[in-house]
Order: structure tokens, then C-alpha cells, then sequence
């Protein structure tokens, strides 16, 4: 091995990508590849000198659901930091936006290089040195998220944190996450219907897989869901042996609260984070919940940040231009960015006489129907012009719209930790998803300027676009949504990672 850098580190992680091919392989199973992934995941534990039983003691808090854990998580981190600032408080969540050390953080803080390069390689040493396996069903080394989510396991049990938020990768059931035998308490936030029509399932069968997260003794905490799913999430935790299954009731004193995450979405995220919380403490602590809300509940709640979420982000170095990003990634996702975007505090917020050039770009991941993503995107456009009385059409809210691919810079590379291997290499050449974006849009809206309609390979081809308009003169508000990849490329390359991560 040549060296042990976070360079060096972040290469060979690379080299742990499914490739397309793989996820297909996977996406047309039905999952019964990722049946074998808890069994494998213990045994790479094991490998790396733990067990099972270790994980009890990182007090865990683990959370699923298909929109809104990832800000579930935000919160809760939040509001255990703001009441027990004494602790250290270890997240995993995931994907990363600029940086894969994102993904593993102590009290808010992502690890540094040093750190994340030291656990990394004490993984990759001890999978090296320990080879005992069952050859026939698990590798030498494990695929990508679960390498991370080991490292995730090792270096919160080297640091001894207090207590561990768990963000479930996919699904539950069969998660790399879903091996602690006994974690304090068990979340799931909405069931969106997304991938029902993608994957072909029903939502009683997402629900069937999230709710695997629920486990013996251990309380089952969800929002409320549509019905088929809610009974199933019921029959889960009996199933499972819950100690309790409760549905987060609606509470008026978090609708006055002020959220650190923009959008009405996350009132619902807030309520299971707070609940999430409150039974944490009493089971941990025997702290009874208060009837009213606690200031340091309060105080997590309006501090929690969420990068790439509903997130408002004014260029430093570029003051006309004002970036909305969100990495929305589902129908039901895109629907809540537009509905926060198309509102008086976003894109129809008043700036004097000057009205702002208006330009969206997107990207979504290879294998989801763009076209009906910007069917979904147009119509809640139109629908939230409806609604705050604006005079402008849905055909012409958006002066320019750019279809770009995922790649970050200008001569086709990547950013060593946004390097992607899933995209498939005939799609990437010829920028077939985009093409097939920006005719879909020209059809939705046949009015809107072909001159004014970019596909582009590369995120840094983008923000030229975006700069160029700025250039003269004007205000540039600038939406980019329908991938967190996306998002987290046009940080890197914009320089926005001090004021946006």
C-alpha cells in the first residue's frame, strides 16, 4: 500500500462501488440479494474484533422511513447536544454531500481527514489480517456503505460516545445498520409512495421493510402513514416484540416552534425527533417528558442543520446570485422543495423593483422517470402560483433551465469523494438522461425558449451558466433539486462548502 492519507483512503473506498450493472443486478432480485446482507455484515464485524452485543453500548436511536429520516436525524442530534452538552454524540447518516467524512459526526462536527484516514485503515487492516469468511457468500471486503457504516461502528465505539443516531441506508429490514441487537429507540418517519411505482411494491411491503428496524423490548415510535402501511408497521411490532408502538401525536407547541429546517414538511420531522428524544431520556435517564417542551428541545430544534435541505445559501463570492438547494430525489420530495421554493420566503420573496432571473438546475438518478419528475415539479409550480395569488405563469416562472449530469468538473473529472461508478458509461457519453429531460420539458412547455433550455455535461458547465447571468448584472435566483449527488457537486465546485456545509 503506497500511502495512508485521506486521499489514499478515499481511493480504495472507491473501489468498493457497486457498479451499475450490480444495482440492477440487485433492483431486479426483489431483494433477495440484500436478504444476505445482515449475516454478512455480523460476520465482517466480527472480523474486525467486535460483536453484536458492543453495539448496545452506543446507545442507539435508529430511524428510517422513505422522506424526512435524514432531517429526523438533524433534529434529534440537535436536541441531544442542546440537553446534554456534556455528551458526545456520535451520527451516521448518509449519502455525503461534498466530503465522505460527512457521513460519520461527532457532536456536529464531521471527522477530520486524520481521523476518518486512522479508522478507515485500522477496518481495512483487520479485514486483511482476519480472512476467516464463509467464501461462498461474502467477500474480502465489504461493498461500499457497509464499509463505511463499519468504520461508522468503530470509531464510535473507539471514542465512547454517549449516544448514536443511526440513519438506515435502505429500506430496514435488511440494512447494513439494522445489526444492533437492542438500540434504545426505533423511528420511522414518512412512508412516501415513490418507490412503489419504481420498484414495484406496495407501500404494505416498504412498510414491512422499514418496520424491521423495530426490535424486542425496544419502542416502535412513527409519524402517522397512509393506513395500509400503518397496519402493517402495527403488525410489525408485535411481530417483533416492541415494547410499545406509538404514533407521534400532533403537538401545537412544535408548530409554534422555530425549526432550523426551512419547509412545512419538517413540522412532522420535528415531532418524531422530539418524541424520539424524550423517550431516549426516560428510558436512559428516567427523565419523565414535561408538559411543556424544554429550552434545550426548543434550542435543538431552531439550531438543527441539514445542508442540501431546503437549504438558502447567498454566493460569497458571487452577491447577485442565490442558491436554493434541496436534494430532492422522489416525486413526493420534489413536491415538498417546490412548495418551500414557490413561496414569499423563497423565489417570491420581494427584492424592490427588480425581479430576479430565475433558473433551475436538475438531475435525477439513472433508472427514475425524469419526464414525470418535472410533471411533478411543473404542477406544483402552477399550484403554488395559485395559491400566494401570483400573477406569473408556471410557463415562464423559470427563465432557464439546465440538465446537467452528475460530474463535477468541467474536463469529466470527479471530486475524489463524489466519484461515481453507478453511472452507466453510455448514459454519461451521451448525456442520454439529460437529453431525454430537456425534451421532455420542451414538450411540458412548449412556449419556453429552446435557446434557454442547457444540457450539459458536467456541474462546473452549469455554474458558468449561472455566472455568466450574473455577469450582467442582475439578480439570479437559482433552484437546484432533483439529486443530492448534484447538490453536493455544485457546493464543491461553487466554493460554498464554508457557508453551505
Amino acid at each position: 500500500m503506497s500511502g495512508r492519507s485521506y486521499k489514499d483512503a478515499i481511493h480504495l473506498l472507491n473501489t468498493l462501488q457497486s457498479n451499475a450493472a450490480t444495482l440492477e443486478a440487485v433492483k431486479a432480485s426483489g431483494g433477495r440479494i440484500s436478504a444476505l446482507g445482515i449475516p454478512q455484515m455480523v460476520e465482517y464485524l466480527e472480523r474486525i474484533g467486535y460483536k453484536q452485543e458492543d453495539l448496545n453500548s452506543l446507545n442507539v436511536l435508529h430511524v428510517t422511513g422513505t422522506k424526512g429520516k435524514g432531517s429526523t436525524c438533524a433534529f434529534v442530534d440537535s436536541i441531544l447536544r442542546h440537553t446534554r452538552p456534556g455528551w458526545k454524540v456520535g451520527l451516521y447518516t448518509s449519502p455525503h454531500l461534498v466530503a465522505v467524512r460527512e457521513r460519520i459526526r461527532i457532536n456536529g462536527v464531521s471527522l477530520s481527514e486524520e481521523l476518518f484516514a486512522k479508522f478507515f485503515f485500522d477496518v481495512w487492516d483487520r479485514l486483511e489480517t482476519n480472512d476467516q469468511r464463509n467464501p461462498s457468500t461474502t467477500s474480502a471486503k465489504p461493498m461500499y456503505f457497509r464499509y463505511v457504516t463499519l468504520m461508522a461502528f468503530h470509531a464510535f465505539l473507539t471514542l465512547k460516545v454517549d449516544a448514536t443516531i443511526l440513519e438506515v441506508g435502505v429500506g430496514g429490514t435488511y440494512d447494513s445498520t439494522n445489526i444492533v441487537p437492542r438500540p434504545v429507540v426505533t423511528g420511522i418517519s414518512s412512508l412516501g409512495i415513490d418507490h412503489v411505482g419504481v420498484l414495484g411494491r406496495t407501500i404494505g411491503e416498504i412498510a414491512w421493510q422499514k418496520g424491521g428496524i423495530f426490535k424486542e423490548g425496544v419502542p416502535a415510535i412513527t409519524v402517522d402513514q397512509p393506513s395500509e402501511g400503518l397496519g402493517v408497521l402495527r403488525q410489525r411490532s408485535v411481530d417483533l416484540k416492541a415494547s410499545e408502538f406509538i404514533i407521534v401525536p400532533l403537538a401545537p407547541e412544535i408548530s409554534e416552534a422555530r425549526l432550523g429546517l426551512a419547509g412545512a414538511h419538517q413540522l412532522t420531522n420535528a415531532g418524531l425527533a422530539v418524541l424520539l428524544s424524550q423517550k431516549f431520556f426516560e428510558l436512559k435517564e428516567s427523565v419523565a417528558p414535561q408538559k411543556t417542551l424544554p429550552a434545550s428541545f426548543l434550542e435543538g430544534l431552531k439550531d438543527a442543520r441539514w445542508p442540501g435541505r431546503c437549504q438558502t445559501v447567498n454566493d460569497p463570492k458571487y452577491p447577485p446570485i442565490t442558491w436554493f438547494l434541496d436534494g430532492a430525489h422522489t416525486a413526493e420530495s420534489l413536491d415538498c422543495c417546490i412548495e418551500w421554493f414557490v413561496s414569499p420566503s423563497a423565489a417570491l420573496k420581494l427584492k424592490g423593483d427588480e425581479k430576479s432571473t430565475r433558473i433551475l438546475i436538475f438531475n435525477c438518478t439513472h433508472g427514475r422517470s425524469g419526464s414525470s419528475f418535472l410533471g411533478v415539479l411543473l404542477g406544483k409550480v402552477a399550484a403554488q402560483l395559485q395559491l400566494h395569488v401570483s400573477r406569473e405563469s408556471f410557463h415562464s416562472f423559470f427563465d432557464k433551465v439546465v440538465f446537467c449530469a452528475n460530474v463535477t468538473y468541467a474536463d469529466g473529472s470527479f471530486k475524489g469523494d463524489l466519484t461515481a461508478v453507478s453511472i452507466p458509461a453510455d448514459d454519461l457519453a451521451l448525456l442520454k438522461s439529460q437529453q431525454e429531460l430537456a425534451v421532455a420539458w420542451a414538450s411540458m412547455v412548449p412556449t419556453f425558449p429552446k435557446e434557454n433550455i442547457h444540457v450539459l455535461p458536467s456541474i462546473e458547465h452549469a455554474v458558468r451558466v449561472v455566472r455568466e447571468e450574473a455577469r450582467r448584472g442582475r439578480l439570479v435566483d437559482v433552484l437546484v433539486t432533483g439529486s443530492l449527488h448534484l447538490v453536493g457537486g455544485l457546493i464543491e465546485v461553487s466554493g460554498l462548502s464554508d457557508v453551505a456545509l
